[in-house]
C-alpha cells in the first residue's frame, strides 16, 4: 500500500491509452458521450476520477471542423475527464492497422509469418506516439502519475521522459511480451526497448512476459539487472508482474439477477441438450478457434454418447473485418462449424449453434451461467479475461467446468482448471470429456479455489498494486538520488578536489574506465583515456593508481606512457611509476595448484560455447562473457559449486566477477593492494582527497577500506555496495574525471 503521509498518495493520476474509455458519436449535429464497457475501465475509474485525474486517448471518431473538435473537446473535458488525441484516417491506417496490428501484435504473439516490416508503417506509429507526447506535455503537471497502457504507445514513456523528466511515469502491457529469439526480428527493437525504459514502473500479465522483457534488455541493449531492478539515466527502474483480475462482484451480482435468470431460462428452452459448451473470442488468428473447432469435431468422433447430448455456444466477436487475414480466418471458421454441423447434426439436434456478433452484458452473463463447461483455448494470449468472467458467473453454482489453454496468460493463476495445448487436439478432445463428466465435488472445489483467488485480486487491487509499486518506486528514487552523483554532488566533489593538497585516485579498470568487452584484448585503451591519465597523473597534486584484474604484461603495456602506478590481478602485483619493476604483495606465491584446477575449467569451457580460460602468473579465470548470458550465469554457479570443496582447506579462493569466476591465493585482493598507497601518508602529511572508483565484487575491497572523508563510486548496478554513489557507466566515469582534470 502506499505509504501514510506519502508525498505521492494525493498525486493525479493520468492514464493513456490509445482509446479513451468512452465511445463519442455525432448524430444530428449532436455529440454524445457513452461510457465503455470494460476491464480496464472499470479498474481504473477510481483512479481516473480521483484528484481530477485525466484519461488521455483517442475518441473513436474524427470530428473534422475546429469547431466540432473544439466543442468534443470541451464535452469530454467537462464531463470525462478525457482529453482526446484525434488521429486521421492515414494515421489510424498506418499506424493502427498498420504498425501496432500488423507488426506488434502479431509478432508478440508468435505469429511471425504475418507480421509486416514496413517503414512508412513505423513511421507513423512514432508520429502518433510524439502526437500523444505532444498532447500531455499540455495537460501533464511534474507532480502527476501518468499510466501509460499497452503496445500501441511502446516509445511514449521515454518521449514524455524527455519533456517532462521528473514526472512519475509507469507502462503496462495488455498483450504477451515474446522470447527474445522472436522479438529481436523487429526491426526497431532497439527503439521499443529504449522507449519502454522510460518509465519508472514497466509491468506485464505473468512472470514468463517480465522474464521475456529482461533477457531482451540484456541481450539485446547490455543492460543488466538485479531483481527486476536496472538503472538507466541515474533512475532506478522496476520492472513486476500484476496479473490482471476482473470485476468479479460485477460478474456474480449480474449472474444471479431476475434479469439474467429470465435469459438463462429462455436459453435453455431453445437449447434443450444435457449440457452446454461455451467459448466467447474476439475474432482473431490468436485465439485459436479453428484448433478448437477441430477439437469438438474430434470429440463428437472419439466420446459418440456425448452426440446429440451436448450443444456447442460459439460466441465471435466481429474484429478487424478489413483485414484480408481476418477476412480469410472467417471464411475458415463458418467453413468448419457447417462442415461439423452437416456431419452430426439431426432433426432435433444442432451440435454447434454459432453467433457472429457482440451481446450485451446481460445476454453475455446468462450464457456464462449456462455453460457446463467453457472452452478457452487461446494459442497465444496475455491474459484472457473471459476465463475468468466465467468462473465469477459461476460462483453462485459452481455448476462448470473451465478447460484452458495453458498459453493462456490467466493459467499462471487457475492452475485448477484442466489445462491443455491447444494445438493438440486428442489432448483438447480428451479434456472436453472430462470436464462434462467431473463430479459436482470436483467442480465446486475448483470453481471455488479459483474464485476465491480472483476475489482477492481483482481489477480494482489489480491496478491499486500497480500504483503502490509505482509510488513506491518513485519514493525509491528520491530516496536513492543522494547516492547517485547527480551534479549537485559532482560539484562538491569538485570542490574538494580544487582544495586538496594531496589526492590519491584508486581506480579500476574493466567496467570503470572502459566498458566491459566480450575479448579481454579489446578493451585496450583509446587515446582519449590515455590522454586523461596521463594529465591526471601530471598533476603534481595527484598520485592515480589503476587497480585491475588484468595481468602485469597488459597493464605495463597499455598504460606505462601515462605514468600512473598500477596493480595487477587483483593485487597481486603493484608498480609504482618511478619503480623499474613490480613487486608482489605476498611473498613465496605459487602456481602448482593450477594442474589441479585447470582440467575442471577446461571441462566447463568445453560445457559453455563461447567461454574460455585465461591465465596469469597466480591466478586462473573463467571467461564467459561471450556465453549465451543465462547458460553462462549457470555453468558459472556450477563451476564455483565445484570448485568449492576442491579447494576447501587450501590457500586458495573463486571469486566471482562480471561474467568471469577467477581463482587465485587467499589474502589477496584489491583492497590489500589499495592499503600500500593508504599507509604511505603519515598522520602529519595525510591524503586530503581519496577517489575509489569500481565496477564489481572484488572493488568492494577498496570500498571497505577507504576512510569515511572519500568519495567512494560503485559503476553501474548493484544489489549491494559499500560505495557512497552510483555512476551508470564507464561513460559517465569519464566525465566525471574529465571535469576534474579540467577544474
Amino acid at each position: 500500500m502506499i505509504s501514510p503521509g506519502s508525498d505521492f498518495q494525493d498525486r493525479r493520476a493520468v492514464i493513456v491509452s490509445n482509446r479513451l474509455p468512452v465511445t463519442v458519436t455525432r448524430k444530428g449535429g449532436i455529440i454524445k458521450v457513452a461510457p465503455s464497457v470494460g476491464g480496464l475501465a472499470t479498474g481504473l475509474s477510481s483512479f481516473h476520477r480521483s484528484n481530477d485525474g485525466l484519461w488521455v486517448g483517442w475518441p473513436g471518431f474524427s470530428p473534422g471542423s475546429q469547431a466540432i473538435q473544439e466543442e468534443t473537446e470541451e464535452i469530454l473535458r467537462n464531463e470525462q475527464n478525457c482529453v482526446p488525441v484525434y488521429l486521421s484516417a492515414s494515421d489510424l491506417k498506418k499506424y493502427y492497422n498498420g504498425f501496432s496490428n500488423g507488426t506488434l501484435w502479431p509478432l508478440f504473439h508468435y505469429f511471425t509469418t504475418y507480421c509486416s516490416y514496413k517503414i512508412s508503417e513505423w513511421e507513423a506509429y512514432k508520429k502518433v506516439n510524439q502526437m500523444f507526447c505532444r498532447r500531455l506535455k499540455e495537460v501533464v503537471q511534474p507532480d502527476d502519475m501518468v499510466w501509460i497502457h499497452d503496445y500501441h504507445l511502446l516509445l511514449l514513456p521515454e518521449l514524455l521522459r524527455r519533456e517532462v523528466p521528473d514526472v512519475t511515469i509507469g507502462f503496462f502491457l495488455h498483450i504477451p511480451f515474446p522470447s527474445m529469439e522472436i522479438f529481436r526480428q523487429l526491426p526497431w527493437r532497439e527503439e521499443i526497448l529504449n522507449g519502454m525504459l522510460g518509465a519508472d514502473l514497466i509491468g506485464f500479465h505473468t512472470y514468463d512476459y517480465t522474464r521475456h522483457f529482461l533477457s531482451c534488455l540484456l541481450r539485446i541493449l547490455g543492460k543488466e539487472q538485479s531483481y527486476g531492478k536496472l538503472v538507466v539515466d541515474n533512475r532506478m527502474i522496476t520492472v513486476d508482474t500484476f496479473p490482471m483480475g476482473i470485476d468479479t462482484e460485477k460478474f456474480a451480482s449480474a449472474s444471479a439477477s431476475p434479469a439474467v435468470s429470465i435469459k438463462k431460462e429462455h436459453l435453455l428452452k431453445k437449447v434443450k441438450t444435457e449440457k452446454i459448451i461455451l467459448s466467447v473470442d474476439r475474432l482473431d488468428f490468436s485465439k485459436g478457434i479453428p484448433e478448437r473447432l477441430k477439437a469438438f469435431e474430434l470429440f463428437l468422433d472419439q466420446y459418440p454418447q456425448w452426440q446429440g447430448r451436448v450443444t456447442f455456444i460459439m460466441l465471435c466477436v466481429p474484429s478487424r473485418t478489413k483485414v484480408r487475414e481476418y477476412r480469410m480466418l472467417k471464411s475458415e471458421i463458418d467453413e468448419l462449424v457447417g462442415r461439423i454441423n452437416g456431419r452430426f447434426d439431426t432433426l432435433e439436434w444442432l451440435p454447434i449453434l454459432y453467433m457472429y456478433r457482440s451481446l450485451p452484458f446481460e445476454e453475455l452473463v446468462s450464457l456464462y451461467t449456462s455453460a457446463d463447461l467453457a472452452l478457452v483455448t487461446p494459442l497465444r494470449d496475455g491474459m484472457n479475461l473471459v476465463a475468468k468472467e466465467y468462473l465469477a458467473c459461476q460462483s453462485h453454482t459452481a455448476k462448470g467446468a473451465l478447460v484452458l489453454s495453458e498459453t493462456a496468460g490467466s493459467a499462471a493463476e487457475l492452475g485448477e482448471a484442466i489445462l491443455v495445448n491447444p494445438n493438440d487436439l486428442e489432448m483438447m478432445a480428451g479434456a472436453i470429456a472430462r470436464g462434462l463428466s467431473l463430479t459436482d465435488e470436483e467442480k465446486k472445489y475448483s470453481i471455488d479455489t479459483m474464485v476465491d483467488r480472483l476475489n482477492k485480486y481483482n481489477i480494482y487491487r489489480w491496478a491499486e498494486d500497480f500504483i503502490t509499486t509505482l509510488t513506491q518506486t518513485k519514493e525509491n528514487q528520491v530516496n536513492s538520488k543522494q547516492r547517485f552523483m547527480v551534479r549537485q554532488y559532482e560539484k562538491k566533489l569538485q570542490e574538494k578536489y580544487q582544495l586538496a593538497d594531496r589526492r590519491l585516485l584508486l581506480l579500476d579498470y574493466d567496467g570503470t574506465l572502459t566498458s566491459i568487452r566480450k575479448r579481454p584484448d579489446l578493451a585496450n585503451p583509446d587515446a582519449e583515456l590515455i590522454e586523461l591519465l596521463a594529465g591526471l597523473k601530471n598533476d603534481s597534486k595527484n598520485t592515480v593508481v589503476i587497480i585491475s584484474g588484468r595481468d602485469r604484461e597488459t597493464l605495463t603495456r597499455w598504460l606505462s606512457e601515462t605514468g600512473v602506478d598500477l596493480v595487477a590481478e587483483h593485487g597481486t602485483w603493484l608498480r609504482e611509476s618511478s619503480w623499474e619493476s613490480w613487486k608482489p604483495t605476498i611473498e613465496g606465491l605459487t602456481d602448482d595448484w593450477k594442474q589441479n584446477v585447470r582440467p575442471i575449467l577446461d571441462q566447463f569451457s568445453i560445457r559453455t560455447p563461447g567461454s574460455f580460460i585465461e591465465e596469469k602468473a597466480h591466478a586462473l579465470v573463467w571467461h564467459y562473457r561471450k556465453s549465451d548470458p543465462a547458460l553462462g550465469d549457470l555453468r558459472a554457479k556450477e563451476l564455483n559449486d565445484a570448485l568449492h570443496d576442491i579447494l576447501s582447506g587450501t590457500d586458495l579462493q573463486a571469486l566471482p566477477g562480471r561474467k568471469v569466476l577467477e581463482i587465485k591465493p587467499v589474502g589477496v585482493n584489491k583492497g590489500r593492494a589499495a592499503q600500500h598507497w593508504l599507509e604511505k601518508a603519515d598522520i602529519a602529511d595525510s591524503w586530503d582527497f581519496i577517489l575509489a572508483m569500481g565496477d564489481d565484487l572484488t572493488d568492494e575491497d577498496i570500498f571497505s577500506i577507504v576512510p569515511e572523508y572519500a568519495w567512494s563510486i560503485k559503476v553501474g548496478l548493484a544489489s549491494y555496495t559499500r560505495a557512497g554513489f552510483f555512476l551508470e557507466s564507464p561513460d559517465q566515469t569519464r566525465k566525471l574525471l574529465q571535469n576534474l582534470e579540467k577544474s
